[in-house]
């Protein structure tokens, strides 16, 4: 196997869902899925095992549906509840409004991988794991990539998919630290209610909840957002101790937390940079690492995939096809990016504090609910983008 010399059309450098979308809807769209190559660290089975939760938008279901990666096992989302803690005003998202079956699904983060992985396998992409990039080289007509088993993969155009976390990577042209830690667990309550979702600001940051059904019924998906110091004595406390100070934060809407599976936590940060080259370009995360208020990361990514595999199924066969595909698609994806990148940022770094102005944005919130047009125009951006 070392020194063999692999060739494809597009190189895919990460086999999460956004990479998976991009090969899935590129063989979708004509490009021969022989010629297209998945490059992913992680074995198969570790991809699948991941239980993170994950919020997919509507406009994310309808692009799995594109590519036959749904149904897939998900909670749906009917209602969004919007709140500022200690102040009064809240808004309420209704799936009855947009005429749709839900407004977002939440699923496990693997159920997702093997859907679109299965999807992949069935057009016949070239999937290479576990594997990773030691190197890249671009060259004129294309670039070479040095695997770390000794392979070497030659392609017209490299897509990097796979960006890792807040703080594991090289800072990019436009990079905040939000001081925020993201506490994320399962979490069970005494008094659930199905398929309403919850985003709760507090002076720390937004503490998210996710209807997520479990073995023991409606539970939630956490994502707390507190200071770095806090997250870590969250994560020191018992069980009992941890739920009393989540019920302390969000209040009694949901009664008494009793149970909270195994916590995790990660750093917070926007990082994000569009630039590209003639035959390498940056989608979803390791093009702009957001915040994850209002889940949008994985669905801003699944969008930048859905563009770029339509420009490149138009130019891969074409001389200078690739360079003008990747030009079209920073300008097609501009608006969106920005429109995505400046409302979790906002939202991110607006409400986490404290002060008299905080009163105001409660009622904001309240004003927004009364106001049909403007609240209908957020909740499309969440589930559609910018368009």
């Amino acid at each position: 196997m070392a020194d063999e010399i692999l060739s494809a059309d597009v190189a895919i450098c990460g086999a999460g869902p956004v990479g998976l979308a991009l090969a899935a809807l590129m063989a979708r769209r004509g490009v021969a899925p022989g010629r297209i190559a998945l490059v992913d660290a992680k074995a198969l089975g570790q991809a699948i095992s991941d239980p993170r939760s994950i919020a997919l938008s509507w406009g994310s279901r309808m692009l799995l549906e594109d590519v036959g990666a749904w149904p897939l096992p998900c909670t749906p989302i009917h209602q969004i509840h919007v709140s500022r803690r200690g102040h009064l005003g809240r808004s309420v998202m209704d799936r009855a409004e947009h005429k749709l079956d839900a407004l977002g699904y939440v699923a496990r983060y693997g159920d997702v991988v093997d859907a679109l992985s299965r999807a992949c396998g069935r057009a016949g992409v070239q999937v290479l794991r576990p594997v990773r990039v030691a190197g890249l080289d671009e060259e004129r007509d294309g670039v070479v990539l040095a695997l770390d088993d000794g392979r070497t993969l030659h392609a017209k155009v490299a897509v990097q998919a796979e960006g890792g976390v807040f703080g594991e990577q090289a800072d990019k042209t436009q990079r905040r630290d939000y001081v925020q830690t993201a506490v994320i667990a399962r979490v069970t309550a005494s008094q659930p209610i199905a398929h309403r979702a919850f985003e709760r600001f507090t002076d720390e940051g937004p503490l998210a909840l996710l209807p997520q059904d479990g073995a023991d019924g409606h539970q939630y998906a956490l994502v707390w957002c507190v200071h770095p110091e806090r997250a870590q004595q969250l994560l020191d406390l018992g069980e009992e101790a941890f739920l009393r100070e989540l019920g302390a934060a969000f209040g009694e809407r949901l009664g008494t937390f009793v149970r909270a599976a195994e916590r995790a936590a990660f750093p917070l940060g926007l990082n994000a940079d569009p630039r590209f080259t003639t035959r390498t370009v940056a989608i979803g995360n390791a093009a702009q690492t957001l915040h994850p208020v209002a889940g949008q990361g994985l669905n801003l990514g699944l969008r930048d995939a859905a563009v770029l595999a339509r420009l490149l199924a138009r130019g891969i066969d074409h001389d200078g096809g690739t360079a003008d595909a990747l030009s079209r698609f920073a300008d097609e994806r501009a608006r969106d990016r920005g429109a995505i990148i400046r409302t979790t940022d906002a939202m991110a770094r607006v409400f986490a504090n404290t002060g008299p102005h905080q009163a105001l944005f409660g009622l904001a919130l309240a004003a927004l609910d009364t106001v049909k047009p403007a609240r209908m125009l957020l909740a499309e951006l969440m589930m559609f983008g910018r368009r």
